[in-house]
C-alpha cells in the first residue's frame, strides 16, 4: 500500500515543480529596480503545506535549477538567490504548519515565513547584489532599505495571500482525483474554507498590489 501512495506524492511534487515553473515563465511582474515579481513560491509553500517542509526544499531546488538552464541571465547567483529566498518562505511556512494543522498554523507559518525571508534577503542582497549588478557594496547598502525591504515585504505578503487562497481548493481536488488520500476523520475539517482568512487575505493582497503600483510610480 505504501508504493501506490509514494508514487502518487511524487506525482503531485513533480506536477506542481511543473507548474511553479510554468507560473515563473509566464508571470513576471517589474517592481522596482531590477527586482520582479514571479508566484512560484505560492506553488511551492502549497507543496509544502501538503507534504512538509522538506518537498518544499526539494521542489525549490529542482524549480531554481531548471530556470538557471532555462530562461535565467543571472546564472548561478540568481540560483541561489533563488533557492535562499523560496526556502526562506516556504520551509518555514511548511515546518511550523506540520506543527500546527490549523488555519492559525498556517497564518502563523505565513507570517513567520514573510519576516525570515525578508530578514534573509536584507543580508543576501547585501553581499551578492554587487556582484550581480557591478555595483559597491556601499552603494546597494543604500538600496536596502528603500528598495529591497519593501519588495520582500510586498512579495511574501502576495504569496502568502495567494496561499491561502489556493490552498484549500488545490488540496480538495488533489483529494477528488485521488492523487492524495483523503481526509482520516470526515468529521473534521474536510476541506472548509474558512471565509474570514479568504477575505483578510484578499485585503491583504489589493493592498500589496496597490503599493506595487505606488512603487512603480503608477499611481
Amino acid at each position: 500500500m505504501q508504493q501506490p501512495i509514494r508514487t502518487k506524492k511524487l506525482a503531485v511534487l513533480a506536477m506542481l515543480s511543473a507548474l511553479a515553473y510554468l507560473l515563473m515563465v509566464a508571470i513576471r511582474i517589474p517592481v522596482v529596480l531590477f527586482l520582479k515579481y514571479e508566484p512560484k513560491d505560492v506553488i511551492i509553500v502549497i507543496g509544502g503545506f501538503l507534504f512538509g517542509p522538506l518537498a518544499a526544499f526539494t521542489m525549490s531546488v529542482i524549480v531554481s535549477f531548471v530556470e538557471m538552464f532555462t530562461v535565467s541571465d543571472t546564472v548561478w547567483i540568481g540560483c541561489v538567490m533563488n533557492i535562499v529566498s523560496t526556502c526562506s518562505f516556504a520551509c518555514v511556512a511548511a515546518f511550523i504548519y506540520k506543527i500546527n494543522r490549523s488555519i492559525k498554523g498556517a497564518v502563523i507559518g505565513l507570517v513567520a515565513g514573510s519576516l525570515c525571508v525578508t530578514a534573509v534577503m536584507m543580508l543576501w542582497n547585501y553581499f551578492l547584489t554587487p556582484i550581480y549588478m557591478g555595483m559597491p557594496r556601499e552603494a546597494v547598502a543604500e538600496l536596502l532599505i528603500p528598495y529591497f525591504l519593501p519588495f520582500n515585504l510586498l512579495k511574501s505578503g502576495i504569496n502568502s495571500a495567494f496561499t491561502v487562497l489556493l490552498y484549500k481548493p488545490l488540496g480538495n481536488a488533489l483529494r477528488k482525483s485521488r492523487l492524495m488520500p483523503a481526509y482520516e476523520n470526515a468529521n473534521t475539517v474536510k476541506g472548509k474554507i474558512n471565509i474570514s482568512a479568504m477575505l483578510v487575505s484578499c485585503f491583504v493582497l489589493i493592498t500589496c498590489v496597490l503599493l506595487v503600483l505606488v512603487l512603480q510610480g503608477r499611481i
